[in-house]
């Protein structure tokens, strides 16, 4: 069941948006985090129904109200944010992070150091390197770099 669109192509999620958000997380992810082991892609797949319904997500959708990407933030601070790998580099990402940051007062983001595109699109957004964390928030060696504007 497809929403229209609002007006800027941003609406806020909803439960039953889950499964293409899940979808997409997961191609976006295999297009931009060849570092990850498949056994860790899956599982943090698995948590992902219990994870959505806890962070505010936006979703940026075409005209006819399919879903092209989404952003999650919690306080002031970029949770997630993934683009269909099908229609990378349209822009979509670019507002998604304008809209977090213009009007939800985002301004903090933790980018896996490894996604050397993600943590070279942030700079290009005025993010900066605040601090490095060795380990993932599930204790995995995958650091992780903490961005700030």
């Amino acid at each position: 069941m497809k929403k229209s669109a609002a007006t800027n192509g941003i609406r806020t999620a909803a439960e039953n948006d889950y499964p293409e958000l899940i979808e997409i997380w997961e191609l976006s992810v295999r297009a931009t985090h060849d570092f990850l082991p498949e056994d860790y892609l899956q599982e943090i797949k698995s948590l992902l129904p219990s994870i959505l319904p806890h962070v505010p997500l936006y979703l940026f959708c075409d005209k006819s109200g399919t879903i092209k990407g989404f952003a999650g933030v919690a306080g002031q601070k970029i949770e997630m944010l993934f683009i269909h790998p099908g229609i990378r580099g349209q822009g979509i990402g670019r507002k998604l992070t304008e809209y977090c940051i213009q009007e939800l007062g985002a301004y903090k983001v933790d980018v896996n150091e490894q996604n050397e595109q993600a943590v070279g699109f942030y700079q290009k957004m005025g993010f900066r390197v605040m601090n490095r964390q060795e380990l993932d928030s599930m204790g995995r060696p995958f650091p992780i770099l903490e961005m700030q504007l």
